[in-house]
Formats: C-alpha cells, sequence, structure tokens
C-alpha cells in the first residue's frame, strides 16, 4: 500500500476511472453483441432498429478513451456492412 497521501489519492482515482472505462466498455460490447445476434437470427428490422444507438455507444467509448480510436471505427464498418448487407 501507498504511504504518500497523494500515491493513495492517485490509487483511488485509478480504482474509480477503471471501474467506470469497464462498464462503458462492457455496455458497448453488449449493444455490439446484441446487433451481431439480430444479423446472425436475420432479424433485420431489429438490427436497423439497434444500429444507430450501437454506433454512438461506439463513438462515446472511443471519445472518453476507452477503447482506441481505430478500434471504433473498425467495429462501427463491421457492423453497419453487416446490417447493409442483410438488405442486399
Amino acid at each position: 500500500m501507498a504511504n504518500i497521501k497523494s500515491a493513495e489519492k492517485r490509487i483511488e482515482r485509478s480504482a474509480k476511472e477503471r471501474n467506470r472505462n469497464r462498464a462503458q466498455r462492457s455496455r458497448m460490447r453488449g449493444a455490439v453483441r446484441e446487433i451481431r445476434q439480430a444479423v446472425a437470427e436475420g432479424d433485420q428490422a431489429k438490427a436497423e432498429q439497434l444500429l444507430p444507438e450501437t454506433l454512438s455507444l461506439v463513438d462515446v467509448t472511443a471519445r472518453k478513451k476507452v477503447i482506441h480510436p481505430n478500434a471504433a471505427a473498425r467495429t462501427k464498418s463491421r457492423i453497419t456492412r453487416a446490417v447493409t448487407q442483410m438488405k442486399a
């Protein structure tokens, strides 16, 4: 355990940030999993309905530096392409 007061504060702050980041990442992953499941089941209406909110969640997660911006772009591209291919 840290002996210096600022180090103790930093440990507490890091723990709070880690929990916040984990919650945000988990929420995003759940949304992505849900839309991928809808695509796999062939439920086009549900996939199209989930797409905007999922893309928004991915953007927010990247903006808050929880995930890398390139990872966000890749995820958005893949799910958008999957939903678009359902129409064709």
